[in-house]
């Protein structure tokens, strides 16, 4: 309703005009009603993505202050277990520091303890719901990423005319800044739900770094991107692609199947 809004004031008659006449516009979209079930889903993807971001900031500020004392050890959050080591063992870190390193090293351990309980429950309801299971055939989709769409949309998904539509709410298309009959694209809008854009983005960099064994007519179409653009772009256009994919299938009720082979499965299929 922002654009709506008479310019220079802000108080509730203001917006709520400006809501009755957002709402008379034929162009805008009304957010679905979701049902009590799709709720619950949701709030186990919410309580997940919190304690990950949880256990990355746990994970840094242990890094930073371990290396404030000159102990530093490889990236991956399984080398943290040897920084305790070091930390424990060097006699030259002072037992306060060692403290909150150890405070701070718990802390990170229950938040992974709570990530992999509600994972488990997110797995089991893309087990149990037809549209996950019909998403998580989209190779780059997982049971995290197709119950989290499955839950956000679910049987919604008719809202959008077109799969590039979809695509479109999720940020994935391009920003438009033409003029004179001119187009220029920039980069992605970034608009709609981030987390599900997020994880598609995560599946697509996944098959991206296994593109020359992909084979089916994705991959050759995966590789050909490759050689022409930058990976991070291949990657966006890939996570574009599953988006359309996704909406295909929740529209069809179908499951994905793989089109063509490349010439080296064919020939050692041969």
């Amino acid at each position: 309703m922002k654009p709506f809004a008479k310019k220079g004031k802000k108080n509730d008659a203001v917006d709520a005009a400006a809501l009755c006449v957002a709402g008379s516009r034929p162009e805008i979209q009304f957010v679905p009603i979701k049902s009590v079930a799709q709720q619950a889903v949701l709030a186990l993807h919410t309580a997940r993505s919190l304690l990950v971001k949880q256990q990355t900031m746990l994970a840094n500020a242990i890094r930073g202050l371990a290396s404030e004392f000159g102990l530093v050890v490889p990236q991956g959050l399984h080398r943290l277990e040897e920084l305790m080591v070091q930390v424990t063992a060097e006699a030259s870190v002072p037992a306060e520091g060692r403290q909150a390193l150890i405070v701070l090293h718990a802390q990170l351990q229950a938040a992974a303890e709570r990530i992999v309980m509600l994972e488990e429950q997110i797995v089991v309801h893309a087990r149990q719901n037809a549209s996950a299971r019909r998403l998580a055939t989209i190779p780059g989709i997982g049971p995290i990423t197709a119950s989290l769409i499955a839950a956000t949309m679910g049987d919604n998904i008719t809202a959008f005319t077109s799969a590039r539509h979809f695509a479109a709410w999720l940020g994935l298309v391009p920003r438009q800044h033409s003029t004179g009959g001119k187009p220029r694209l920039g980069r992605i809008t970034k608009a709609g739900n981030t987390e599900i854009r997020r994880l598609l983005v995560l599946g697509a960099t996944s098959m991206v770094r296994r593109a020359e064994t992909w084979n089916s007519a994705a991959g050759i179409w995966l590789r050909g991107v490759l050689a022409r653009r930058p990976v991070r772009l291949t990657t966006v256009a890939l996570a574009n692609k599953m988006a359309r994919i996704a909406w295909a299938l929740l529209t069809r009720n179908d499951v994905y199947r793989a089109q063509g082979r490349s010439k080296v499965a064919a020939g050692a299929a041969a």
